[in-house]
């Protein structure tokens, strides 16, 4: 069962109460039996595993990356397609 927190509207102390997610939403204060209204707060999110930070999905590629900063990356030699038809 959840926990919900609750602040009191007339004497502003607050209170946890657990009840089921059928149970109505009203509560009243335990100190001074005045009506209370229930207090959201955000949930954190916690993220476990591997692929959450931006360098999990990059692959490093030798060829394209200079190994030093001062060197450039060495042009890759032209190519021509190579053609395997006969000539007669």
């Amino acid at each position: 069962m959840p926990i919900y927190e609750y602040e009191c509207k007339k004497c502003h102390s607050r209170f946890e109460v657990k009840r089921s997610f059928g149970e109505d939403g009203g509560a009243t204060c335990p100190e001074c039996s005045g009506k209370a209204g229930r207090i959201f707060t955000s949930v954190p999110v916690i993220f476990k595993g591997s692929g959450f930070y931006v360098t999990d999905s990059k692959k490093n590629n030798p060829a394209s990356t200079p190994e030093k900063k001062d060197e450039a990356p060495k042009p890759v030699a032209d190519t021509k397609p190579v053609s395997n038809a006969k000539k007669d």
